[in-house]
């Protein structure tokens, strides 16, 4: 299959597949996320601000995923199917109508998820490292991404303008790199932070305590992987002109809601690291465990600038009763 029209519709055709199976896993994340928010409300333990910033956040993703996915639903019916007998066929349908209305809702629909996916990254990075100047960098590429943004829209929209050509390309290419340089430097400092604190962790609980918020699943998630990995084969196919890049720009864009979601989740099920998770201590690392009845939270801090996390379920393990030496333990690192 040398054609590059044929390639491209398969692509279209395959990354319009994937779309469909991202936004069933996206469906499930999202009402798994409004569950844990509503269950945690009638236990009487939710209604915190940052359940509603979570709500309305997620929320806010789901619109936006639903609306690239319909968009790129409704122009692949219009080519392979409505117009099917189009004079020239599917090749000189997609260069007539590539900027037509509803594409350019598709393209500025991707542009919000970019911009919300990457503040809650920025913000994840600051989390993690609880330093601010660790985000400057990445908070002056995403004002970057912002104008690029709209004008890649605007260029995009213009009439007979095409997403994959001319100079709606050029500028496509150099706002997807920002993206995609602001997604890469965050998910390093996160993955990189993440490793220096599991290694220190292993030493004093050991792996199977740790693992809960550094294992591999921690530096996945936390660190939006997914959604950098594909960024990047989406910027390298784009930047050939490969005609692939359509299907890596499916999957990327699913991703800009999925990533962030997962994270949602993640922290809503007291499993993510949260700002009090990384809060800057002194040079000792200690258990406390609280004195109430019952109570199944164990904070662990570490430093020189170490990090706190909530352990929820280490308390189940062991025996504060018979080993009184779990309460308070000071270890100098």
């Amino acid at each position: 299959m040398s054609d590059p029209n044929a390639i491209f519709q398969n692509a279209y055709y395959v990354g319009n597949n994937f779309n469909a199976i991202l936004y069933g896993v996206e469906l499930v994340l999202y009402f798994a996320s409004v569950w844990l928010i509503l269950n945690g409300r009638e236990r009487g333990s939710g209604g915190k601000r940052s359940d509603k910033l979570f709500l309305f956040f997620s929320t806010g993703l789901l619109v936006m995923i639903t609306v690239y996915v319909a968009v790129q639903a409704v122009f692949g019916e219009e080519m392979w199917i409505v117009h099917a007998d189009y004079p020239g066929g599917n090749g000189q349908y997609l260069a007539d109508n590539a900027a037509v209305w509803y594409q350019t809702l598709g393209s500025a629909a991707s542009v919000v998820l970019n911009l919300m996916s990457d503040g809650l990254l920025i913000y994840r990075t600051y989390v993690v490292w609880s330093d601010w100047r660790v985000v400057i960098f990445p908070s002056i590429c995403y004002l970057a991404t912002a104008a690029l943004g709209i004008l890649t829209c605007y260029t995009s929209g213009v009439p007979n303008s095409d997403f994959f050509m001319g100079k709606a390309a050029q500028i496509a290419l150099s706002y997807s790199s920002v993206v995609i340089g602001l997604n890469f430097t965050c998910s390093l400092l996160i993955c990189s932070r993440i490793l220096f604190v599991a290694r220190r962790m292993e030493a004093t609980l050991g792996r199977e305590v740790s693992k809960t918020y550094t294992g591999a699943a921690s530096l996945i998630i936390e660190s939006m992987l997914p959604y950098t990995c594909f960024g990047i084969a989406y910027v390298v196919t784009l930047g050939i002109n490969s005609p692939l890049s359509i299907f890596f720009l499916s999957v990327y864009v699913m991703f800009t809601c999925v990533s962030p979601q997962m994270i949602i989740l993640r922290v809503l099920m007291g499993r993510g690291w949260t700002r009090e998770a990384a809060v800057s201590t002194g040079s000792g690392a200690r258990f406390h465990n609280p004195s109430s009845a019952g109570a199944s939270t164990t904070r662990f801090t570490y430093g020189t600038e170490g990090t706190a996390i909530n352990l929820r379920s280490f308390t189940k393990s062991v025996d504060t009763s018979s080993s009184p030496e779990f309460v308070v333990m000071d270890t100098k690192v």
